[in-house]
């Protein structure tokens, strides 16, 4: 029997202030790379919960999801390793919150970055994902669906006490 395929499941953020995006720079196998505070998803939480633990990890600020932009599927070839990776991405609008300024970043985060949607637009050779600037234009178009449009089942947070 061939092997169940199974893609990557990551929660993204997309935080806008005063026209400016916040992106986190990283140390990945292809070199220093943008990204959108992102990550994988962890047992026992829900796409929600997940996003605003990997911004807080990555970029040392609180963040309250507030909608679902969207639900994206891409292939991303490693160039380091000649494998593709399958990712199913949740991408969140929602409010910045508090900052923690001695909060230590996520390893391989170098630093976190504002960036006009022109500069971001500008910078496609450098994004980590395919997915970065599609997020962000998605949001741009006013793409918003309530948070209840994803449903956890409560047997998930029995991973957590696992």
């Amino acid at each position: 029997m061939a092997e169940r395929w199974k893609p990557n499941v990551t929660v993204a953020a997309v935080i806008e202030q005063d026209g400016r995006f916040l992106l986190v720079e990283e140390h990945t196998s292809d070199g220093l790379m943008l990204n959108s505070p992102a990550g994988h998803l962890d047992p026992g939480e829900t796409p929600a919960e997940g996003c605003a633990r990997e911004t807080l990890e990555e970029t040392a600020h609180h963040f309250t999801p507030t909608a679902l932009i969207g639900v994206y599927l891409a292939r991303s070839p490693r160039k380091t390793h000649g494998e593709n990776v399958t990712y199913l991405r949740f991408a969140f609008a929602g409010m910045l919150g508090a900052f923690e300024p001695d909060r230590e970043l996520d390893e391989g985060i170098v630093r976190t970055v504002w960036m006009t949607v022109d500069e971001v637009r500008g910078s496609v050779a450098r994004h980590r994902s395919p997915l970065l600037l599609e997020c962000i234009e998605d949001y741009l178009a006013g793409q918003r669906y309530p948070l209840d449009l994803i449903h956890t089942d409560s047997s998930v947070a029995t991973l957590q006490q696992r």
